[in-house]
């Protein structure tokens, strides 16, 4: 009996060792517990471009996931932002960060979280309102990738990619 090509190569890859994650679904506490690391992008149609990198410490307790952000950019700014999300049930978690506008909720299905929030990105008098609609896939290769469309009045004024990795 012969093999195909395809069917050889298939067979090859469940026989070779998966990276850690890989094979789970994605649970928030599960990825992001301990260190992480990312590199992104925002874009906006005004012109805004910002390259960053994120180092990530996440601390799970109880029902709860606190991760802080260290952002650096490249223009040399530096920002830090603290998420936390407390787990309510299979798959759901609520969020909230200091920049954030009340809270959000977090939906895993498999191996995509999917979640809405709005972000006050000037904080001063005069505020700048957006919505970001981000997603979160875990990667075959246990690598996370978050794409966000961000709006305002419900036309896209940017977007923002953030692979994350361990």
């Amino acid at each position: 009996m012969r093999i195909s090509g395809l069917c050889a190569a298939a067979m090859l890859a469940t026989a070779l060792p998966q990276p850690a994650h890989a094979a789970d679904d994605f649970a928030l506490e599960r990825y992001f517990a301990g260190k992480t690391t990312a590199t992104g992008h925002f874009g906006a149609i005004n012109g805004t471009s910002r390259d960053f990198t994120v180092d990530l410490t996440g601390r799970w307790k109880g029902q709860t996931l606190t991760l802080r952000e260290d952002f650096r950019f490249d223009d040399g700014s530096r920002d830090t932002k603290t998420w936390r999300f407390v787990k309510t049930g299979p798959g759901r978690y609520q969020g909230t960060r200091e920049d954030v506008i009340g809270e959000t909720e977090i939906r895993v299905s498999g191996k995509v979280a999917t979640f809405t929030y709005l972000v006050d990105l000037d904080p001063s008098e005069k505020q700048n309102i957006v919505r970001f609609h981000d997603r979160m896939r875990l990667r075959p290769d246990g690598t996370v990738l978050n794409t966000a469309l961000v709006t305002k009045f419900l036309f896209p004024v940017a977007r923002t990619r953030v692979a994350f990795s361990k």
